[in-house]
């Protein structure tokens, strides 16, 4: 059985030690594959150095987050954009729209969204999408930019079954992370409805952690209790749930 976390932060762990043993404990969960999104900048090079002690597990992505789209935008991704060239990388991303914290730079964060979506094109590579309390705006953006080289995965959806419904029919893929073991969230009663080729799994770690250890760090080993929750909504073992959401990554990331 391998899994694949398709979004996790875990270069944030610069002690070699206790990155070693969140490592492990991953090998232990059968979590063989993480993909990792940057959010700036700074961010670029801790998640290349993560990559460089963990080659054989570890697949970097390259992006502006949109919380981290200020008045400086441009000067970010002008720093982002050759690292793009320095290291194989396999989507653009997180990129998108958050208009949960703030929403002054809503038109820079759309011009962000934009640029960073004609990066992946002129790559090949698929976006990875943040969206927090934007979704029509996201949308929008989805639309416009709609084209046969527009996909990827819409990351940490915790949306209606309407909403699910119109990503997939846009091309993406749902990104699926510790929500889903939440008690009233209610994405559990969206994720049952939802066929498994249209999922990918998440953790966002450090971020929203599962059940049973909300409340505390998230780690890409918990994935673990992601995929079981999905196994049990889909009254299905998680070794297909396993193997049908490794599939999906690998067809979107190419690898």
């Amino acid at each position: 059985m391998v899994l694949t976390d398709t979004h996790t932060h875990l270069y944030y762990e610069t002690d070699a030690t206790k990155r070693n043993e969140l490592m492990l404990r991953c090998k232990q969960n059968n979590i063989d594959r993480l993909f990792l999104p940057n959010v700036d900048a700074a961010s670029v090079p801790l998640m290349f150095d993560l990559l460089q002690a963990y080659p054989d597990n570890c697949y970097p992505m390259l992006g502006l987050h949109p919380c981290s789209v200020k008045e400086n935008w441009e000067e970010e991704l002008a720093v982002i954009h050759p690292a793009i060239h320095q290291h194989k990388i396999y989507a653009i991303g997180e990129i998108g729209i958050d208009l949960y914290w703030d929403k002054t730079f809503l038109a820079e964060q759309i011009q962000a969204f934009k640029l960073q979506i004609k990066w992946a094109k002129t790559l090949s590579l698929p976006i990875v999408i943040h969206c927090r309390d934007a979704f029509d705006e996201v949308c929008q953006v989805l639309l416009e930019e709609r084209d046969e080289k527009l996909r990827g995965i819409f990351h940490c959806f915790s949306g209606n079954l309407e909403q699910a419904q119109k990503i997939i029919g846009l091309g993406f893929y749902l990104g699926i992370g510790g929500v889903v073991t939440y008690k009233n969230a209610g994405l559990d009663k969206v994720v049952e409805q939802i066929d498994l080729k249209h999922i990918v799994l998440e953790t966002d770690s450090p971020y929203l952690t599962p059940v049973p250890y909300r409340g505390k760090p998230n780690e890409s080993s918990y994935l673990i209790y992601v995929a079981q929750k999905v196994a049990d909504l889909h009254k299905t073992f998680v070794e297909e749930v396993a193997e049908i959401t490794t599939a999906n990554s690998k067809a979107v990331f190419g690898i």
